[in-house]
């Protein structure tokens, strides 16, 4: 029996067609192995060419589309997809898998793990991964807010994969003491060296949020490359040391 992220335990069998819930999951099976891909939601976007029926978002999943696809295995988050839905799809016979890594190193093994589970043994990606974030960064630190979203504002708070990756990087998240994962806040803030924004979940761009901190650097980075675990772990580190420069 394997355990996914939550320990619950899922014995898919043979697996031969999957749903993927989560565009970063999406990603790493279609890059390992395309032909297992029969559904995804509609925020999926990698690769750019995937063709297969999309089931809404992952907040809002068409539970009845996916039954419909007669999925082996279900690929969800604890994060981005709710309870609810994933209850439902397991009342309807289907075995789901739930993710919830919180660094990076926690993101190989999970990922790892969950192709296992789709019966899959490790892609090159995979290892390609492992070796690029094996070196500890050694240079100068710097504090930083990460804001995911406004209208509220909120931010990247404590126990996120997203801080765990900055502070790889060598940004120190200012919120990563907060009791909340994602924070609402009201800017501008104190102590700051930076401010991170990454283009999704809320698009921020160079005139669309750095007018909120004056006087504080703004950097705009890649919110694929800052919060997906999969194959973009492999150029994750070195393009977002580019855009954090």
């Amino acid at each position: 029996m394997t355990p996914d992220d939550l320990g619950s335990t899922v014995e898919p069998g043979r697996v031969r067609r999957v749903v993927s819930l989560v565009p970063s999951l999406t990603e790493a099976v279609a890059a390992t192995a395309p032909e297992l891909l029969v559904g995804a939601t509609d925020w999926c976007s990698q690769p750019a060419d995937l063709d297969v029926t999309r089931v809404r978002g992952t907040k809002n999943p068409d539970v009845a589309a996916v039954v419909a696809l007669q999925p082996d295995l279900v690929l969800a988050n604890a994060e981005e997809n709710r309870e609810v839905d994933l209850e439902a799809l397991r009342a309807a016979g289907l075995d789901v898998w739930v993710t919830f890594p919180r660094t990076v190193p926690e993101s190989l093994v999970s990922l790892g793990r969950m192709l296992a589970a789709c019966g899959l043994a490790e892609p090159t990606w995979l290892a390609e991964a492992r070796e690029v974030w094996a070196a500890p960064y050694d240079g100068p630190r710097r504090r930083a807010v990460v804001p995911i979203w406004r209208r509220p504002w909120m931010a990247v708070g404590s126990g996120t994969f997203t801080g765990d990756v900055l502070a790889r990087l060598g940004v120190d998240n200012v919120l990563a003491g907060s009791p909340e994962r994602y924070p609402r806040f009201m800017p501008p803030v104190e102590g700051l060296d930076l401010v991170v924004l990454p283009d999704e979940p809320y698009a921020f761009t160079s005139t669309d949020g750095p007018e909120a901190f004056p006087g504080v650097p703004a950097a705009c980075v890649s919110g694929r490359h800052l919060t997906w675990y999969g194959p973009s772990l492999v150029e994750a580190r070195a393009l977002l040391t580019a855009q954090l420069a």
